[in-house]
């Protein structure tokens, strides 16, 4: 009867994570879509390529958070949070959470900023047809696409390996980083 209760809870706790997550995807995915596509009609092109380098690039970043926090070792925190190393104990609770950290990082995250980096590659290359008539729309939205994706690709094929070799280090980086922002300590 017991394995029903907990049966019960863990359905029930996933089903508020789900929901939890859904919720911060459409937060986090229409903020960004809003602010890049308000942001963009006003820029040159210029500044459209570095909104774009910026989306690609915390994709990349959040993804190799979320492979370090999935293949990072819980034991040198521990030894860290018995010294009271700043950052230690969240270290702890991303690496005991490392599903969900993972969720948000790569899917979340990095799912939104693949799809928003290939709308604003679609608003780049409108602003490219726009400004030079004589060029096919056609070929400089496939050209751009295919250039967003490839850099997207290799950067986080790049992240990945870094990540799996730099796992505790990344996973302390980044608690160091959230003990900054978070209260609770």
């Amino acid at each position: 009867m017991s394995k029903k209760i907990n049966r019960k809870e863990t359905t029930k706790d996933r089903r508020k994570w789900i929901l939890t997550i859904l919720v911060w995807s459409i937060l986090i995915s229409s903020s960004i879509s809003l602010l890049s596509d308000s942001l963009l009609s006003k820029v040159n092109m210029l500044v459209a390529f570095i909104v774009l380098a910026f989306i690609i690039i915390a994709g990349i970043i959040f993804d190799i958070v979320g492979i370090a926090v999935t293949t990072a070792d819980e034991t040198p925190f521990h030894a860290m949070a018995a010294k009271k190393i700043h950052g230690a104990k969240i270290a702890i609770r991303l690496l005991r959470n490392a599903d969900k950290v993972s969720t948000f990082c790569n899917d979340v995250v990095g799912d939104i900023a693949g799809i928003i980096s290939g709308s604003v590659g679609f608003f780049i290359a409108q602003k490219v047809t726009h400004n030079f008539t004589n060029i096919n729309f056609t070929g400089v939205n496939v050209a751009i696409g295919a250039i967003v994706a490839s850099i997207t690709i290799c950067g986080k094929s790049i992240g990945k390996t870094y990540a799996l070799e730099n796992n505790s280090i990344i996973v302390s980086k980044v608690s160091k980083l959230l003990y900054l922002i978070v209260k609770d300590r």
